[in-house]
């Protein structure tokens, strides 16, 4: 090197070293894209400051000591220009392409490193100095730099160890200690330290040596899929398979957790708050881990709302209520009435008089869904109509080109009436676009109406059938006798599946 130097420092060598600097950054030019050709600025700048130096010293005199440390000057920077641009080439271009990934940034310091010192040592034995000599007779100066660089080595080899065991890498997710704040992606890790960016988009810089003392947990190995893990509880008099079941079901379709594996609900245990149950999903997306678990909240506050299933919270105080059975009755009545009037919205009911309208009433149930959540789906079986009392649905059905929506549903609407008098399937999936009330009356409740007035049963599968056939003309026109007839038929097809669905005949 001390040659190679040497010969560099006279007029032709400086030639051959601006002639080799010069390819070194077309070689990196030629073979880097367009974002890597950004790190060939610093050697293009070192060989543009060894012109400049080089032609400053041709000012000043020869033998002047302003033309030998200019010299000097522009011999420093055009070797660190070789070796800067030889690195590049060579480790990133070339050796980085054959091996199809880059080198880990720890190594390519390191080599830049060894280059630079290699070219430090000819540079100064160039200036007639002997580091060699001076490093080993200098016990003092061999002390200090020992003492002084005690942490920085121990960082270095704690980095190479992280390189060479690979418990994490460059965009995972990682957890050091036991401290939860302690939880961010890896953006970088260096000789000396990692860099990483926290769910607070917070940047640490954690030196390598504390990361190869204390635990590591990777939440991205072996695969991008962790768990998080919820906790609720719910009263001791509800049947924890019930529980199980609810929360399952609206988990089903929750976006950001995976289907498989498939959500799972635990029993866990009995407190003074009643049962706890733990609440199991998966996910493939870290970084969106809080929204996640925040919906998944949501979703079991409302499956438990309308399940009629409290949440348990601890029982610190008792608080007495007295209620009149007067005022008791005027609750209920505004609870009825205001059933009723929703009653009265849906046209296929026109044909129940105004008691049964209010028997229904007390008979049906307030239901509260979540935007997102799906009220009815495709293909299943049912036998309840739904009546939305505030909120918006959207109607979809799924075809072999995807899924198609039809319509969206506002208060007052309603859906599922032939569900009700005939419990055929679904024929579209209607899901809550915000927060839904719905009032749901169930074929229990229907069927009380209908076997205290079988008659009924006529007058309602026509009126149904005029509303099937008004869907159809939506598509095509017909004159009047085909409308009469096709009524006449498909409401004597519906009235056979009604008495059946009824146990009427």
């Amino acid at each position: 090197m001390e040659s190679v130097v040497s010969a560099l420092s006279g007029a032709s060598g400086q030639t051959i070293g601006v002639s080799i600097a010069v390819a070194l950054l077309l070689v990196a030019l030629a073979l880097f894209d367009a974002k890597e050709r950004a790190a060939l600025r610093p050697p293009a700048y070192l060989l543009v400051a060894h012109l400049a130096l080089h032609a400053l010293g041709r000012v000043f005199d020869d033998g002047s000591t302003l033309r030998r440390v200019a010299s000097l000057l522009a011999l420093a920077a055009l070797l660190a220009s070789i070796g800067r641009a030889g690195v590049l080439v060579v480790v990133d271009a070339l050796l980085g392409r054959r091996l199809g990934r880059p080198l880990p940034k720890i190594i390519r310091d390191i080599l830049q490193g060894v280059v630079y010192f290699v070219l430090l040592l000819g540079f100064l034995r160039q200036l007639g100095l002997q580091p060699e000599s001076l490093l080993t007779t200098s016990a003092l100066l061999t002390a200090v730099l020992g003492l002084s660089l005690q942490d920085t080595l121990g960082n270095l080899i704690a980095g190479l160890a992280v390189q060479a065991q690979e418990p994490f890498s460059v965009g995972d997710w990682i957890q050091y200690d036991t401290d939860t704040t302690h939880i961010g992606r890896v953006l970088e890790i260096n000789w000396r330290a990692t860099r990483i960016l926290t769910l607070d988009q917070v940047e640490i810089v954690v030196p390598n040596g504390l990361l190869a003392k204390v635990p590591l947990t990777n939440f991205t190995r072996p695969t991008r899929i962790s768990r998080r893990n919820l906790y609720f509880h719910a009263g001791l008099d509800v049947p924890p398979r019930r529980v199980h079941d609810v929360i399952l079901e609206a988990l089903r379709d929750l976006p950001g957790v995976l289907t498989e594996p498939p959500p799972t609900v635990i029993t866990s245990g009995f407190s003074e708050s009643g049962v706890q149950y733990w609440v199991r999903v998966f996910i493939d997306d870290f970084q969106q881990r809080d929204p996640i678990d925040g919906q998944v909240r949501e979703r079991i506050w409302y499956a438990l709302r309308r399940a009629g299933i409290g949440i348990g919270l601890p029982q610190r105080s008792l608080s007495v209520q007295q209620h009149s059975d007067e005022s008791r009755a005027r609750e209920d009545e505004r609870r009825i009435e205001r059933r009723k009037r929703a009653l009265e919205g849906v046209g296929f009911l026109a044909v129940i008089d105004d008691g049964e309208r209010r028997a229904l009433a007390e008979r049906a149930t307030l239901r509260l869904y979540s935007p997102g959540e799906a009220i009815v789906r495709q293909g299943e079986e049912s036998d309840e109509l739904f009546i939305i009392l505030a909120g918006e649905a959207t109607v979809t059905v799924t075809t072999s080109t995807g899924d198609v929506e039809l319509a969206r549903l506002g208060a007052g609407k309603f859906f599922g009436e032939m569900a009700l008098v005939t419990g055929e399937a679904r024929a579209a999936t209607v899901s809550a676009r915000t927060e839904c009330e719905l009032l749901v009356i169930d074929h229990d409740a229907f069927d009380a109406v209908l076997q205290a007035r079988p008659e009924l049963v006529e007058r309602l599968s026509l009126v149904l059938a005029e509303r099937q056939l008004e869907l159809d003309e939506h598509l095509t026109r017909r004159t009047e006798d085909e409308r009469t007839s096709l009524v006449q038929q498909e409401s004597t097809q519906l009235l056979s599946r009604i008495r059946r669905f009824f146990a009427m005949e």
